[in-house]
């Protein structure tokens, strides 16, 4: 396997709200009582995130706070919008940030819409036909003619699947290139009854969107590659991490021991893939950590024993975005581009299953500007 990336892009709404802010928005659709709001405040603290950006303002979670609430014999649930009326934004707002992160991936490549052979979409946040795909073909100008394949419902580390996907388009034929993008919304699925893991969920995710162009074509352009991919399913972990639809949005479900439970599993397989892949720990240069929350990274720099130094990039990403599920991933790369780091490093992402991605990426030292 050898996919070379020629362009990255990456696109997030105009619209921001700082931690302050969010932690101000969940006060006041809650009206915790004081044992909750102190609670509630150390969820917020101690999320990692600074600033995130979202499709719709952040007042709109007051508005959905109004609307009329679900009364039972045993208690009253505010539930917020309904699911169509959040899919009926997602299908408004998705389109425009996946185009602004292709537009930015061609631009970065230097590479002609029309000669994009394939297209690979990845969401988990939305649903709606016809989509992003059909957006991107008409918006960008691709060939009526491109073939496209969706990666859908898979979480936060659905681009590591999508860049296997395209992996395998690509090697096809030297003539192929690839145009994969990844946008979520997840602001969307803001929940609203005092259940602190959910809020935690709240806490933590943002909205964004990155899109890449590879092909199977070795490049002096190209500034990284994909060598290799790998997947586990953690044991007895089915029920750590979900992502169910509901009426009112979809439902993530985060178990407060996945980070121990990747501590655990994490490095007896990870390290039998890399030494299938020639290589162990120590070989590896730079390390990409899907930020799924502050816990979740210090979990994987415990299992593996690394310095809290390898996982800056991956921080930084999380204070200064939020957790964006599938793009997130993308966003780190950038970053780790920008900085001109050049030699092997290992991107790791986890999602529902509970179940952990890996890929084995090359940078070749190109700084992006």
């Amino acid at each position: 396997m050898s996919l070379f990336v020629y362009g990255l892009g990456t696109s997030v709404p105009d619209h921001t709200m700082d931690q302050s802010e969010a932690l101000h928005l969940a006060a006041g659709v809650l009206g915790p009582d004081e044992t909750q709001l102190r609670l509630l405040k150390a969820i917020y603290r101690r999320a990692g995130v600074q600033k995130r950006h979202t499709c719709v303002p952040h007042e709109t979670g007051f508005e959905w706070a109004k609307l009329p609430a679900t009364t039972s014999d045993e208690q009253t649930t505010r539930r917020g919008a309904s699911t169509r009326v959040r899919m009926e934004l997602y299908e408004e707002h998705a389109a425009p940030q996946a185009v602004s992160a292709a537009s930015k991936a061609l631009e970065a490549a230097e590479c002609p819409a029309s000669d994009i052979t394939h297209l690979v979409t990845i969401s988990c946040t939305g649903f709606s036909a016809p989509g992003v795909d059909a957006a991107l073909i008409h918006q960008l100008r691709l060939s009526p003619q491109v073939e496209r394949v969706h990666v859908g419902f898979m979480g936060c580390h659905a681009s590591i699947n999508g860049l296997r996907v395209a992996s395998a388009l690509a090697a096809s034929s030297d003539r192929n290139k690839v145009l994969m993008c990844a946008v979520e919304l997840c602001s969307l699925h803001y929940f609203f009854d005092w259940v602190p893991d959910k809020w935690v969920s709240n806490a933590l995710f943002a909205d964004g969107a990155a899109a890449l162009i590879c092909g199977s074509t070795r490049s002096e352009s190209a500034s990284w590659r994909v060598l290799a991919t790998g997947s586990c399913m953690l044991p007895d972990s089915s029920d750590a991490m979900s992502w169910q639809l509901g009426d009112y949005g979809f439902e993530m479900s985060l178990c407060t021991t996945v980070p121990n439970r990747i501590e655990k599993s994490l490095r007896p397989w990870l390290t039998s893939w890399l030494d299938r892949q020639g290589l162990g720990l120590a070989d590896i240069a730079h390390w990409a950590i899907h930020p799924g929350g502050p816990r979740i990274v210090a979990a994987v720099e415990q299992a593996l024993e690394l310095p809290r130094e390898a996982t800056g990039a991956s921080r930084e990403i999380l204070g200064e975005f939020g957790n964006m599920s599938s793009p997130t991933i993308l966003f780190i790369a950038q970053r780790l581009l920008e900085q001109g780091v050049q030699g092997p490093c290992v991107m790791i992402a986890f999602g529902p299953g509970l179940i952990a991605e890996a890929a084995l990426i090359e940078f070749s030292g190109h700084e992006v500007t």
